[in-house]
């Protein structure tokens, strides 16, 4: 069986995600790290036993990998997926796929041109309540979806944007609540939702931070060319994480997402739930133990499972540039007070 030859670039906080679902696959393994601080690869790379650098495209060439996986600040991911795509390596970037539509739109080609897979992560997808309500949707169980509300209310405080050097700004972050925080939640709606969208009519703003740049609150409008309407609303100056909630009015039941916790009421009083299953959480090192990082594992699995077979993954570039164009609207219009027509 062949082993896929994988490099990570990035060693911060989204790292053993990417690092230990590399580990659980039977066609993979972690050749090399990168960082362009020192002392953090080294560190991984020992924890690893794997091969550090600090330069991406010496780890790249050197390595002779198959698959670069991108955990780096946002505006790093379409130059590193560009350059790995044109090297003929396969790519798998966190989320979000850019900071600019253009960036997305090269990333794809550069992926296409080179015939070798983008992938991007939106591990919520793989939650065991968005994949009820996404199945339950597509049964037609539900009938048609008639509206729709997603909301995230979260903390971000100064002193969070004061350790960082990119957080909280334009030109490395690509922005603020809406590019970081809520893009998940905003893309399982879009997904949940399955149409192109027709306009997006958004308001954004920094209500409560005084050292970023970037956006605190955002909110707004999203029409489908289905003719579905939703709406959102998000901040992070809020006291604590909130469970994020989506909800869909639909012509049989609603569906609702309360944190990874799915909901489907129908209007003949039948009810489904799904949540996390607690044998499916595992230790990913240094204390990190996250449920919403199982999907993560769920996703990279899926991701090589589809390189042995030489077929798309579930999250392709293409699907994922869907959501980038949905979020580089949203700031368009919050930016010059203008609906953007799609």
């Amino acid at each position: 069986m062949k082993k896929f030859k994988a490099g990570i670039v990035g060693c911060g906080n989204i790292f053993p995600m990417h690092a230990v679902s590399i580990s659980i696959q039977e066609n993979a393994e972690l050749t090399a790290v990168c960082d362009i601080k020192e002392d953090r690869a080294k560190a991984k790379a020992k924890e690893f036993n794997c091969k550090h650098y600090l330069d991406y495209k010496e780890m790249i060439e050197k390595e002779e990998l198959d698959v670069v996986h991108i955990c780096t600040p946002h505006y790093m991911h379409a130059p590193i997926s560009i350059y790995a795509s044109n090297a003929g390596r396969h790519v798998l970037t966190e989320k979000p796929m850019s900071i600019s539509l253009q960036d997305a739109e090269a990333m794809i080609k550069a992926a296409d041109d080179s015939k070798t897979t983008l992938g991007v992560i939106f591990q919520n997808r793989y939650n065991n309540g968005s994949r009820l309500i996404k199945e339950t949707l597509e049964s037609g169980a539900l009938g048609r979806i008639l509206s729709g509300k997603a909301i995230v209310t979260w903390n971000r405080s100064d002193e969070y944007y004061s350790k960082s050097d990119w957080k909280g700004t334009w030109d490395k972050e690509g922005g603020g609540v809406i590019i970081d925080q809520a893009i998940h939640t905003l893309d399982l709606m879009r997904w949940f939702v399955d149409s192109e969208i027709d306009y997006v009519d958004a308001n954004i703003g920094n209500r409560a931070h005084k050292i970023i740049q970037v956006e605190d609150v955002a909110e707004g409008i999203i029409k489908y060319k289905n003719g579905v309407v939703t709406g959102f609303f998000a901040i992070n100056y809020y006291t604590y994480d909130a469970p994020v909630e989506i909800e869909l009015h639909c012509e049989k039941g609603i569906t609702r997402m309360v944190a990874d916790k799915g909901f489907i009421r129908f209007n003949d009083g039948r009810e489904y739930i799904a949540d996390i299953n607690p044998n499916e959480t595992f230790d990913y090192g240094n204390g990190v133990k996250g449920y919403w990082g199982t999907s993560h594992a769920k996703q990279i699995t899926n991701y090589y499972e589809c390189l042995a077979k030489g077929v798309k993954p579930q999250i392709t570039g293409t699907d994922a540039i869907k959501t980038q164009r949905m979020i580089c609207a949203i700031y368009e219009s919050g930016k010059t007070g203008k609906r953007i027509i799609f």
